[in-house]
């Protein structure tokens, strides 16, 4: 039968309509793309600030270099200009050993009569007794004398600078900052950083203007007043 009724072509209709309800891919909602994520601005203030900094450093490194080189070089001609030449000098001063108060010209004194006792090495806080001050000229000694005013940070400068074989103490009314004195010799200083404090103490800390340069300060008396001995 089928030879005789052969199958009738399809029409664009109908192979339409099957297409149409044919199952196809199923999608979803569309959906909208992902924001960017947003760039930080941190890099670009950092590197802006780097710059900033690189270009400072290039203006004040310079300049900062030239004012320590400035400084030093005015150091350093003051220092090549310290000499000497101001330097007091007392002639025929007595050595001998007296009880009670000397009226003594120089201030602070820088020879003359004075205490059967000397003080010892060191620095002291307070003011000492001149006349037994004196007395660690005689033997040689240095004695450096401040105006009490003067800070801790220059007393200590002072201090470094102290001979071993030498007495520092305040003294009142002094007519610079800073005098330093040995046996018949005496230099007043503009302060504690003077470089001729160190000149004449490698000028005449060798005691070679005192009578007796060899005696030393070494067990002399621990109070600066005059008080008693440490001597045997």
């Amino acid at each position: 039968m089928s030879e005789l009724f052969p199958p009738r072509p399809e029409t664009d209709a109908e192979s339409d309509a099957q297409s149409d309800s044919a199952p196809g891919p199923v999608y979803g909602p569309e959906r909208e793309p992902a924001p960017e994520p947003r760039r930080s601005r941190w890099p670009i203030v950092l590197a802006m600030g780097s710059a900033v900094l690189v270009i400072a450093l290039a203006v004040l490194v310079p300049v900062a270099v030239q004012q320590v080189r400035a400084d030093q070089d005015a150091q350093d001609a003051t220092v090549a200009a310290a000499n000497l030449d101001d330097v007091q000098v007392f002639v025929d001063e007595r050595t001998d050993h007296v009880s009670g108060d000397v009226d003594y010209d120089a201030v602070p004194p820088a020879g003359g009569p004075h205490d059967p006792e000397w003080l010892d090495c060191g620095a002291y806080d307070a003011p000492v007794r001149d006349e037994n001050a004196v007395h660690d000229l005689e033997h040689g000694g240095v004695w450096i004398t401040y105006d009490p005013d003067l800070d801790a940070a220059d007393v200590a400068t002072l201090e470094a600078a102290l001979p071993e074989d030498g007495i520092m103490s305040p003294y009142d009314g002094l007519p610079a900052p800073v005098v330093v004195t040995v046996w018949e010799r005496q230099l007043r200083l503009t302060g504690a950083d003077d470089p001729r404090l160190a000149l004449f103490v490698a000028a005449f800390g060798d005691g070679h203007t005192a009578p007796e340069p060899f005696a030393s300060c070494a067990g002399g008396l621990t109070d600066g007043s005059g008080g008693d001995s440490t001597t045997v």
